[in-house]
């Protein structure tokens, strides 16, 4: 296996990605909209992926609820092209090309959702594989998703297998595809755990194209066990199923970071999932429903950017960009945050109990202490009592901005769900 494609990410990838706001309906022109506001205001500071989300092929997506069974638009060699009513520019067998040429215009990059498989519907009517003399029947595996019913899965120990993958790859890479998030693969309840020798062919057939593609897993949690195998295989595998802006949840990734923070290094990324951010909702009727703004408050906000970035998570945007808020741009472009998701090289919890979790990060330049507040109350901490958590008493608060010192008799305070980081 290559692994000169740990330098296609070098750091945790920021970006944008369809799904918190539209499911799987997103329009051209809600793309554009979206990239158009990342280049203008956000390019400057790393974000830079733009991710069409899934079933940009399915004609009668109007949210997150799929429609079983839906005829697809596909081409003559079983590969699912963009739905030109949503995709006008995907007309006349352009695919994603155009769309990916206005994003790369914007000094973006460009990124799709696919489906672990090969659609039933190519199955059914024994559509070929190119460059085989097999149909998509031969190699059709009975191993479906449990949650969309779009693919069969593929048998990769036949060549044909293989090839039907890499035919994939090299049309994406004939479209300009930066990145390629595959779902039904990280883990499947149903079909216990990773899909390996699918990751592994999607792995050879990104490498056959020569083009710089990061390789995205979903959905999680991944299973630890597997975290060797991610990293020789993928830039980023997700830790959790889909996040939401529920603080259950949030305090749940605790746990997750946790066990997977150890295992990211440059070029491979553990993924806590979108960031729930904004105006989201718009179309998707996951999660809590409805389009509204984001329902964590501004602390637990605070808390999820905190943890996200000291154990180097990738930062992908789910919320409405054009709708941001100046308080939710604040916490895209926070430089102390940014920098330590990019250039954090230790980091791992210190201490937890029922009202506090402590956390340690490290960058070659500074030393970075949080203390998140998980009750459902303020708390105080003096000095003395921060001290015996083995957290400096001086440096700087990174969420006020302003040099702190704590005498052993003073006290900070830290809201319900909110942090307290320290820069040293």
């Amino acid at each position: 296996m290559a692994e000169n494609f740990r330098n296609f990410a070098q750091v945790p990838p920021k970006g944008w990605n369809s799904w918190d706001g539209y499911g799987a309906s997103v329009r051209e022109d809600e793309v554009k909209r979206n990239a158009d506001y990342m280049s203008k205001h956000l390019k400057q500071y790393g974000w830079q992926y733009i991710t069409v989300d899934i079933q940009w092929y399915e004609p009668t997506a109007d949210s997150s609820k799929y429609h079983d069974f839906t005829p697809l638009i596909m081409d003559k060699y079983s590969r699912l092209l963009p739905d030109p009513k949503r995709f006008p520019s995907a007309a006349n067998g352009n695919g994603f090309k155009p769309l990916a040429d206005y994003i790369h215009g914007l000094g973006l990059k460009f990124g799709i959702h696919i489906m672990r498989g090969i659609p039933r519907q190519a199955v059914h009517s024994d559509a070929p594989i190119k460059g085989t003399d097999k149909t998509a029947k031969d190699i059709a595996l009975n191993n479906i998703c449990p949650w969309n019913s779009d693919m069969y899965g593929v048998n990769v120990d036949m060549p044909e297998g293989q090839g039907y993958y890499d035919s994939l790859m090299e049309l994406y890479a004939s479209w300009g595809v930066d990145f390629i998030k595959c779902d039904d693969i990280a883990n499947s309840v149903i079909y216990n755990g990773t899909h390996k020798k699918e990751v592994e062919a999607l792995r050879k057939a990104i490498d056959k194209t020569g083009r710089e593609m990061v390789l995205s897993l979903s959905p999680g949690p991944a299973p630890v066990d597997n975290g060797a195998f991610f990293q020789r295989t993928a830039n980023m595998w997700r830790i959790t199923d889909d996040f939401w802006d529920e603080w259950s949840l949030l305090l749940n990734m605790f746990d997750r970071a946790e066990k997977w923070s150890s295992m990211s290094r440059p070029g491979n990324w553990p993924d806590c999932d979108m960031l729930p951010l904004g105006h989201i909702g718009i179309r998707s009727v996951d999660g809590p429903g409805g389009n509204r703004q984001t329902r964590f408050t501004k602390s637990e906000q605070k808390t999820m950017m905190t943890l996200w970035t000291m154990m180097q998570s990738p930062l992908i945007m789910g919320g409405e960009l054009p709708d941001n808020d100046e308080w939710t741009n604040s916490l895209m472009t926070n430089q102390e945050l940014l920098n330590m998701d990019d250039n954090v090289n230790e980091k791992y919890q210190m201490y937890r109990d029922d009202k506090l979790i402590t956390w340690y990060a490290a960058t070659p330049e500074n030393k970075y202490f949080a203390i998140f507040n998980i009750s459902d109350g303020e708390l105080s901490l003096t000095g003395s009592e921060i001290a015996k958590l083995g957290i400096p008493q001086a440096g700087h608060d990174v969420w006020k901005d302003e040099d702190v010192s704590v005498a052993d008799s003073d006290a900070i305070e830290i809201d319900s769900h909110d942090v307290y980081l320290l820069k040293v």
